[in-house]
């Protein structure tokens, strides 16, 4: 995740991604800044969601902007363009590869506990009103931040430089106790569990249980308002239900798609333990590098989901969007 190769492909992606995340005047280019934009327009609280919905896409929002800018625009565009640049000096880069594991894993975690506030919201009515609170909905984003920071400090004690040049330490590699240490065993593998392998795993298995749920409802709801009625009518608590539905499966399922390929190579990993990457044509280290692409990229898609599917995100990005352009008629008409 923090050594990249170099090359027109690697170059292009992540060029395109920092500058389609992060734009270098938000004002003049309002179309480019994907995160910033979902951060202003959620923190404005007018989308027609509830605050405790509010404040996790928002922490989602500002953590996968952390993302893009630690593991992209401070660690692979550098990579790629300025191989010797601060950057890789020793103790930066093990900064930057602790800070960008933190993180993810506050993404990813923050996902995985946005899924079970829904999975409360819709299946336990008794523990709903307790748990899908603004209060609580605080709490546990900041619990999920500050463990997920607390889990990622080994790495920064687990690098040491590659060359020594005039007493400056450069780049980073990973200390030789890696192969001997149950300690560095242990930390992989926890490290591993609990990204991505048990939130991919748990975002499975509670959108499954939030389906079977949801369908057993429905067709109850149908049952008794077809004996009451005798006719088809709306029903506002399953449109209501609908529309979180689509929501909650819209982020679920890219973070599934995106997440596979990593954690497909997880498991070659974990099953070939003595594997060499033999090249950059290897098949692995294709599977590799496509994984930290899409995991990139995951942090990129939350806006247009939001846009997709929910119409007064869609009216309030239009308002952020044409913002400029109306200040600008103003003061061209004066």
């Amino acid at each position: 995740m923090h050594a990249p190769p170099r090359g027109l492909v690697y170059a292009v992606y992540y060029t395109t991604l920092a500058a389609f995340a992060i734009p270098e005047n938000y004002l003049t280019e309002p179309l480019s800044a994907v995160n910033l934009v979902a951060v202003v327009i959620l923190s404005r609280g007018k989308c027609g969601l509830s605050k405790c919905i509010t404040r996790y896409l928002l922490s989602m929002a500002v953590t996968d902007l952390l993302v893009i800018i630690t593991a992209v625009l401070l660690n692979r565009v550098p990579a790629i363009y300025f191989p010797s640049s601060f950057m890789s000096i020793t103790p930066v880069c093990s900064l930057s590869i602790a800070v960008i594991y933190a993180a993810r894993d506050c993404s990813v975690w923050l996902t995985v506990s946005f899924t079970f506030d829904r999975f409360v919201a819709i299946c336990c009515q008794k523990l709903k009103t307790k748990y899908c609170t603004e209060r609580t909905a605080a709490v546990v984003i900041g619990t999920v931040c500050v463990l997920g920071c607390l889990v990622n400090i080994p790495w920064f004690f687990l690098h040491e430089p590659i060359y020594i040049i005039d007493n400056v330490p450069w780049y980073c590699k990973l200390k030789e106790m890696r192969y001997s240490s149950p300690m560095w065993a242990g930390f992989h593998w926890i490290d591993r569990i609990l990204t991505p392998c048990l939130p991919f795993l748990l975002v499975l298995f509670l959108n499954a249980l939030t389906v079977r749920h949801i369908l057993a409802a429905s067709r109850a709801r149908k049952r008794l308002r077809a004996q009451s009625n005798g006719e088809k009518q709306n029903d506002p608590e399953m449109e209501s239900r609908k529309k979180s539905m689509v929501l909650l499966f819209a982020i679920s399922c890219s973070f599934i798609l995106l997440w596979l390929a990593y954690v497909a190579y997880f498991f070659h990993e974990r099953i070939h333990v003595n594997y060499n990457i033999k090249g950059f044509n290897d098949p692995v280290f294709i599977l590799l590098e496509s994984a930290n692409m899409l995991q990139l990229l995951s942090c990129c898609t939350n806006t247009f989901i939001y846009a997709v599917t929910q119409r007064k995100f869609r009216e309030q990005l239009k308002m952020v969007v044409l913002s400029p352009l109306t200040l600008i008629s103003k003061l061209v008409t004066r």
